[in-house]
This record gives structure tokens, C-alpha cells and sequence, in this order.
């Protein structure tokens, strides 16, 4: 039996790792895709504490080995469920279960998708939810940008750096992200932005995707040319594994106290996945460290 599994590894999870393995106790974290979560699919990094500027995938590369060169276990299993038999907390996956005094849920979240015509047929064939990773492909080529907060602001800003032309779409009247951001992209000679627009459908032939029908706050239709698109709409916690559990809003967050506990006794949320005023991989790593020094006093008096 662990003393504490841990599912997720991005900052939050591998942070609880670190500290969960310093403390001598037994712990894995599972993954079922790369380490680093979202964290890893971000451009570039520039308010996280000594790191300077540092692309996502760096910084998540530097923790991961961290929790590497401790010795913490990763078991690269898909978790389907969560139970709780007595103080047994039981992590199943499709090909085994596993056994805990306790859980941290450090899942975060996964790119919501608009849901509109012929979304799901150019699924990363033309449309895609990370710039960093799909961006080169699209080099002196046309591409668009669907959403106006840091994420889509950020990375079309990066974008801007390798295609010929970027078409910004915001379904709000202004733009969302941090002034810095917002004026990196502004400053940036081949974008444009479209406010209080949304997409109608994208448009495609044989070969893939073609264009974007956009839609105005009027009802007025147009279509933008593109060869690819990049989409950030929001994002989905990931916690089906545990909505048995009833430690979910009706948004599917976690819902944790300021110690990252949640109404089942040794079941812990931490990160992106839990409800929180701010998401930053500054507080998501706090999480998981707070996370571990409550489950060591709950392990205490554990029986």
C-alpha cells in the first residue's frame, strides 16, 4: 500500500511528489500521456519565481527530473476511477488497482472545444490547442486564433512570429489578457482582431481545412481564409474519476479548503483542478506542497 498516490503530473501533482518523497513516504503519481500537463504546451513562461523567461515545456522538463532524480515513482496507467473503502482509498485503472492512505487529485484541465460544424473532423488536422507544439507547421501560412485571454493572446502573439498572417476572433468586445500580453500581440504589424465575433463553422475540402465563417454580434457573416486554426475557449477540469466522490461543484472542479482538503477524509484536490481564484503555475505548485504537509497530519493518525 502507498502512503499517498498522486494523479497528474503537472506542477501541482509533480510539486506533491517532490515534497511527498522528501517527508519518506511511499508515493507515485500516474500520468496517462508527457508529464508537465498544460504547462508543457505553453509558449513561453515569464512570471514564474527565478525562471526568468523559459519556454512551458522547459520548465516542465526541470520539474519532472527533479522529481526524477529523488526517485518518485510514475506510472504511466490512465486512472478511471476513485474509491474509498473505509480509510482504503483505491485508484483503479483499466489494468489494475492500486491502494492508498491517500489521494491528491491533481488533474487540471483539458482544452474546451467550440462545437460547431466540421470541429471535430479537423481535430489536430488543421485545428489545434497548442501553438507551441503545431505552430512551426504553420510558416509562412495563414492561420487563426479563436479566443482573447492570456492563452490565445499569448500564443498568437507567438504565431505572429511565424506565419504571414494572424486572424484574432474574440466573441467579447475587448480582449481579456494581461495588458503586457495584450500589447506584445497589438504591437505585432500582421494581425487583426475581430470583437464581439464567434465562429459559425470552419470550412474544409478533401485535403483539410480551408477557412473560417465568422459571425458578428449583428448576424453579418464572413469567411477567413486559413490554413490552420488555434483554439482557446477555456478549459475542462479533469475529475470524472472522482464525481462519485460528491467533491465536485456542478463545473466538475474540486472543491478543496485553503489546506487543499475536500470533504472525504485523506481526498485532496490541488492545481488548476481545484476552484480557485487564480491559475498560475506559481499557485498551482503551491497547492501540491500545502497538499502533502496536510496529508502528513492526516497520515498521523491514520488506522
Amino acid at each position: 500500500m502507498y502512503d499517498i498516490l498522486i494523479i497528474g503530473t503537472g506542477p501541482a501533482g509533480i510539486t506533491a511528489g517532490i515534497y511527498a518523497k522528501r517527508a519518506n513516504l511511499k508515493v507515485a503519481m500516474f500520468e496517462k500521456d508527457t508529464p508537465g500537463g498544460q504547462l508543457s504546451k505553453y509558449n513561453e513562461i515569464e512570471n514564474y519565481t527565478g525562471a526568468k523567461k523559459v519556454a512551458g515545456y522547459e520548465l516542465a522538463t526541470m520539474m519532472i527530473d527533479h522529481a526524477y532524480d529523488l526517485g518518485v515513482e510514475v506510472l504511466y496507467e490512465e486512472v478511471t476511477k476513485v474509491e474509498v473503502d473505509g480509510n482504503i482509498k483505491k485508484v483503479i485503472t483499466p489494468d489494475k488497482t492500486y491502494e492508498a492512505k491517500a489521494v491528491i487529485i491533481a488533474t487540471g484541465n483539458v482544452p474546451r472545444r467550440l462545437g460547431v460544424e466540421n470541429e471535430d473532423a479537423l481535430a489536430m488536422n488543421g485545428i489545434s490547442w497548442c501553438a507551441i507544439c503545431d505552430g512551426p507547421l504553420y510558416k509562412g501560412r495563414k492561420v487563426v486564433v479563436i479566443g482573447g485571454g492570456n492563452s490565445a493572446v499569448e500564443e498568437a502573439a507567438y504565431l505572429a512570429t511565424l506565419a504571414t498572417h494572424v486572424t484574432v476572433v474574440q466573441n467579447l468586445a475587448e480582449l481579456t489578457a494581461d495588458p503586457k500580453a495584450q500589447d506584445i500581440l497589438l504591437k505585432q504589424k500582421n494581425v487583426d482582431i475581430h470583437y464581439s465575433t464567434v465562429v459559425d463553422k470552419f470550412e474544409m475540402d478533401d485535403k483539410g481545412l480551408t477557412g473560417v465563417v465568422l459571425k458578428d454580434d449583428k448576424g453579418n457573416k464572413q469567411t477567413v481564409s486559413a490554413d490552420g486554426v488555434f483554439e482557446y475557449v477555456g478549459l475542462i477540469p479533469v475529475t470524472d474519476m472522482v464525481k462519485d466522490l460528491g467533491v465536485t461543484n456542478k463545473y466538475g472542479y474540486i472543491e478543496a479548503n485553503e489546506k487543499m482538503e475536500t470533504k472525504v477524509a485523506g481526498v485532496y484536490g490541488a492545481g488548476d483542478v481545484i476552484t480557485k481564484q487564480i491559475r498560475q503555475v506559481v499557485t498551482a505548485t503551491a497547492d501540491g506542497a500545502i497538499a502533502v504537509q496536510n496529508a502528513l497530519k492526516y497520515l498521523e493518525t491514520w488506522s
